[in-house]
């Protein structure tokens, strides 16, 4: 299992134009190879008056399903540059599509691929792509001596505290990095003397967006 992924959250569209020629780049993430297909018919027909629509894709833990498409380009110009700047931003379950309309003047090969490129490029610049880390969902129980401390641990490793609940005890529930997950314990146990007791809640993988967190069931 990955220790952390990028992925795109939230899909976008960049648009260039290279001697008349537009180019429409659509970016959207994809959990399956179903869905990468589906997504590029409903592009293909939106942009139905278009001369292509070159597709690329990676899917999967180990990029299982990858994917590209020249849709009628010379071979190599289209689909497979696509794929290398997917690649090349280390994405992961992330598909695009980029429609040309063509303006009468021909780019030759390295023109496509430089257009075809930078149209992937700001596509992705403008969705959102967030980091997904594997981690595990850590309960800490403590007395109230023993929170300053774990706050202050957990404010210093910089893991993220998502839910506290004080009763006669407190207990925090803290989204902890699985390579960071023994170095926390021993802190913790050191930074209470041994009083506070922690249970693996589940596992899971965590992202940031906007100063929140979002949970990804495994």
């Amino acid at each position: 299992m990955l220790e952390r992924y990028k992925t795109v959250y939230e899909g976008g569209q960049g648009e260039i134009v290279e001697k008349k020629s537009r180019f429409i780049a659509n970016v959207r993430p994809v959990k399956s190879e179903e869905e990468a297909q589906a997504f590029i018919e409903e592009m293909k027909k939106k942009y139905w008056d278009a001369r292509h629509n070159c597709s690329a894709y990676v899917i999967g833990e180990h990029r299982e399903y990858t994917r590209c498409s020249d849709d009628g380009e010379p071979s190599q110009t289209a689909g497979r540059p696509m794929l290398d700047v997917l690649l090349g931003e280390d994405l992961y379950d992330t598909a695009v599509v980029v429609t040309r309309y063509f303006g009468g003047t021909l780019l030759g090969t390295g023109g496509l691929v430089r257009a075809y490129s930078k149209a992937v490029q700001e596509g992705l610049a403008n969705s959102c792509i967030i980091e997904r880390k594997h981690g595990i969902l850590l309960a800490v129980e403590t007395d109230y001596n023993g929170i300053g401390r774990i706050q202050y641990l957990a404010g210093e490793r910089r893991i993220p505290i998502q839910e506290a609940e004080y009763t006669e005890k407190v207990c925090l529930k803290l989204l902890v990095p699985v390579n960071s997950m023994d170095e926390i314990k021993k802190a913790i146990t050191e930074g209470t003397s041994g009083k506070a007791k922690m249970r693996k809640v589940k596992e899971l993988y965590f992202a940031e967006k906007d100063g929140e967190y979002l949970l990804y069931e495994i």
